[in-house]
């Protein structure tokens, strides 16, 4: 008899207890969806953008400038930054060609 009302207990427990979390989970998933809503938070999530494709630019530059010359014709053609960035070598702002 013990372990049938421990068992209608936990079971009890449990219901309630996963009603509640839902309910829960529901109401941080609102106020997350309204919050990120709020232009302050739209306009840093831009500038954060922002900032990160500015970083990866610099850092794609920088690689490109110590290993793209090294790369094999058939690497480069494939990857369109590195392509972009072999024809804009070769043809400056002066119209003279590089290497």
């Amino acid at each position: 008899m013990r372990k049938l009302t421990f068992l209608a207990g936990l079971a009890l427990g449990y219901v309630l207890g996963t009603r509640a979390g839902r309910e829960r989970y529901e109401q941080l998933r609102k106020t997350a969806r309204d919050l990120s809503q709020t232009p302050a938070v739209q306009n840093a999530t831009r500038s954060a953008k922002d900032a990160a494709g500015n970083a990866a630019g610099k850092a794609a530059d920088a690689v490109a400038g110590r290993v793209g010359d090294k790369l094999p014709a058939s690497v480069t053609d494939r990857v369109p930054y590195l392509r972009e960035r072999t024809a804009a070598a070769k043809n400056d702002a002066w119209g003279s060609t590089g290497k």
